[in-house]
């Protein structure tokens, strides 16, 4: 039985392995065994996203986007359903029938879904326990105009959420006729709906992660032709001010290896960034410190609450690596 909030990493160990590690810096051996192997915990699935630990409980859930679903994980029984039509229900005309994406807990800590079929950010207001519908809506509209497809977002100490909304959910990506938004923005989402742009340059804001105390967020940049990671400073006003280049990954991007999407930031402040080849782990300096190539392009990832396992989204599976 697993003690609330803490996994056993043990339990990986009867998993196939997949993939491999490469060690870049000697500090990576703060956090990854000598001995550590991906293991593939489920496959199967059509194209695997938003992975979020809940700590009541000890599951993953995690989406499946083309079969608009959300799915559970734990050790003790596996993959179980969790929510369908999850992000596309009852949609307008042109709409893609894609499901959710990202996920996140509110401050009451109750389940957000960004949907990409629908464009918008829903809360659904039953228990996490009994997951049930329906969904009541958060954010549709910026300045009367409709999001384009809500992707991935974190929820700040200072109670704002920020969040990305690419085309990638649009039938026809950022050339769709039904698209409203002039941009690909990254927002700011207070707890009230009240909704604010924080920039509107990035070319396909993707996967998004934040410092440890909230001071730095960080934005994957998903555009084949300028993939990179970029970083923001949090002001006290709760605006993303100062945009800077993290990492560019131009030189890494080679064609079907994948480019730079989701995150999960360590309480150390390393950094785990999905790109190419897998899972990138960068310094909060930007200094790569390892990569773990997963063999299959690389959504997303998410830490057990003790940080001792990293949950990956790849393709059509679900992946994990157990850490120190």
């Amino acid at each position: 039985m697993l003690v609330t909030g803490l996994v056993d990493a043990g339990e990986l160990a009867g998993y196939p392995e997949t993939g491999r590690i490469e060690r870049l810096s000697a500090d990576a051996d703060q956090l990854l065994a000598s001995d550590a192997k991906v293991r593939v915990l489920a496959e199967g699935f059509k194209w695997t996203e938003g992975p979020l630990w809940i700590t009541e409980g000890d599951y993953l859930l995690f989406s499946d986007i083309p079969n608009n679903r959300v799915l559970r994980f734990d050790f003790e029984q596996g993959i179980r359903p969790y929510l369908e039509k999850t992000g596309a229900d009852n949609l307008h005309p042109g709409d893609s029938p894609q499901g959710s994406n990202g996920m996140v807990l509110d401050g009451a800590g109750r389940l957000l879904l960004l949907q990409q079929g629908n464009r918008r950010i829903v809360r659904m207001d039953a228990s996490l326990d009994k997951p049930a519908k329906p969904f009541s809506p958060v954010a549709e509209n910026y300045q009367g105009k409709r999001l384009n497809s809500p992707n991935d977002m974190v929820r700040n100490p200072n109670g704002f959420f920020y969040f990305t909304d690419p085309a990638y959910g649009m039938l026809y990506g950022v050339d769709d006729p039904n698209k409203e938004l002039a941009y690909q923005g990254v927002f700011r989402l207070a707890e009230n709906g009240e909704l604010d742009l924080m920039d509107s340059e990035l070319t396909h804001p993707n996967g998004i992660g934040q410092s440890p105390n909230g001071g730095r967020v960080y934005v994957a940049v998903s555009d084949a032709e300028a993939p990179a990671w970029y970083e923001y400073r949090v002001n006290k006003q709760g605006d993303l001010v100062d945009r800077k280049l993290f990492f560019d990954a131009s030189a890494f991007a080679i064609e079907g290896h994948g480019v730079p999407d989701g995150m999960a930031v360590h309480s150390s402040g390393v950094i785990f960034a999905t790109g190419p080849g897998g899972v990138w782990l960068f310094s909060p300096d930007a200094t790569p410190l390892a990569r773990i190539y997963t063999g299959r392009l690389t959504a997303n990832c998410a830490l057990s609450a003790d940080e001792k396992i990293l949950f990956i989204t790849a393709h059509d599976s679900l992946m994990a690596i157990a850490l120190k």
